[in-house]
């Protein structure tokens, strides 16, 4: 008996929630409220944003989906209509009628007038979403490149999770020698030179192209729209990290956040495994990253770290 009246309970909050949604919808049809200074999370999978998207969306300023809209953008501006060239949008693709979409969307989910969004192409996107939301913060999470290639590596070996979008692919995948054959995370420029790679070269690939994308893309962003936030330093402390973070937002870091964030490395979300620093140098891909890390002395300079690794 209890198991029926959780379905039905489960099934009128199913239909409470599109009601909802269905209303918030027609009254911003007549209204047309616009957003105001929408939070991106932008950096390189497995770098961390989904642990700062996930604490961004505790704070009760912002309207958040709870998680990744990758579905929503590509249904702006599809791969295929693009012919697969990249997941990368430019400020001339930004139109009236994608702000319009955007501000309807999030706010018809989420009931607020600021949100926070996460995707793991918006950091290839930068100039686009910038251009529709001159107001917007950036926030650039950033990790260093052993262990984001280490788990970057762990994350293509699960294609049911990070594969999902890319079954339409209009090419054969066959990295590591045809062990991997679906395309994992996002698509940069020059993404088909790398459909027979190995596969620390394409993780290396993904992660030089989108920190120098937003590198590129932070010189035309406002000194005061952009917050950068190293991993490492949520790891060491992230109570300071993230109140830093949130105040540079306007966003009040209250005591409910504070809690959250003193307990919010004991939940670490999508992680593989334990939270902790230099797990690639103990790890199965030690070998395979010492050859690709060398090349990236001069990106990890421009991203703040000493070293590769």
């Amino acid at each position: 008996m209890n198991e029926f009246w959780n379905k039905v309970v489960k099934t009128l909050r199913h239909f409470v929630r599109k009601a909802l949604i269905f209303a918030r919808g027609l009254w911003w049809d007549v209204m047309r409220p616009m957003p105001r200074a929408p939070v991106f999370i932008v950096g390189c999978s497995r770098a961390g944003t989904t642990l700062v998207y996930k604490t961004f969306s505790e704070s009760g300023e912002l309207g958040s989906l709870q998680k990744e809209t990758h579905d929503f953008w590509s249904g702006l501006h599809s791969l295929e209509e693009r012919h697969w060239a990249s997941h990368a949008l430019h400020a001339k693709d930004a139109r009236e009628s994608d702000r319009l979409a955007v501000a309807r969307y999030f706010f018809s989910h989420t009931g607020k007038l600021r949100f926070v969004d996460k995707n793991n192409q918006n950091g290839l996107s930068i100039p686009y979403l910038h251009a529709l939301f001159p107001d917007a913060c950036f926030i650039y999470v950033k990790r260093s490149p052993g262990d984001n290639l280490n788990s970057l590596m762990e994350g293509w070996r699960r294609p049911d999770e990070f594969a999902t979008w890319s079954d339409d692919l209009p090419e054969s995948v066959s990295i590591d020698g045809g062990a991997i054959t679906r395309w994992c995370f996002f698509l940069p420029d020059g993404w088909r030179s790398y459909l027979d790679s190995t596969l620390e070269a394409v993780c290396a690939f993904q992660y030089q192209a989108i920190n120098e994308a937003i590198l590129e893309a932070k010189s035309s962003i406002p000194a005061a729209q952009w917050i950068e936030i190293r991993y490492e330093d949520l790891l060491a402390d992230p109570v300071n990290s993230f109140r830093t973070a949130f105040e540079n937002c306007a966003i009040a870091f209250t005591p409910a956040l504070r809690r959250h964030c003193e307990s919010v490395l004991a939940n670490p979300y999508n992680a593989f495994s334990e939270i902790r620093q230099d797990k690639w140098r103990q790890g199965r891909n030690r070998e395979r990253l010492e050859k690709v890390l060398p090349s990236m002395g001069r990106l990890v300079g421009r991203m703040g770290y000493p070293e590769a690794g």
